[in-house]
């Protein structure tokens, strides 16, 4: 078995950008929702480990983290926000693309 390690990174980063949020504001919303979304994003690049075509929850959670985040660095202009909508979104394009690949006939 393979593991996704770019999205269990990805996963972390979410995460850790939860605590930060926490941390440097005091901002539970922010805690419990990177928290929540590094864990659906875990669980996601689990299921890709097992099944490689297995994707949706992860495009789901990054899709979501991808326009929330993007509209609250739009707003706010702060580095984590803006760090967090760019790896989503390259996470997004790299699931679509993963969606678009033919299987290899034997």
């Amino acid at each position: 078995m393979e593991y996704d390690w770019l999205g269990f990174g990805y996963a972390a980063l979410v995460a850790a950008g939860g605590v930060v949020g926490y941390a440097k504001a005091g901002s539970v919303p922010s805690l419990a929702a990177g928290l929540l979304f590094g864990g659906l994003a875990g669980l996601g690049a689990y299921q890709q480990s097992k099944d490689p075509k297995n994707v949706w929850l992860s495009l789901v959670a990054s899709g979501t983290l991808s326009a929330v985040m993007g509209m609250r660095f739009y707003n706010s202009r702060k580095a984590m926000p803006g760090i967090v909508a760019g790896a989503s979104l390259l996470m997004v394009g790299r699931l679509g693309l993963q969606i678009m690949e033919k299987p290899l006939k034997p």
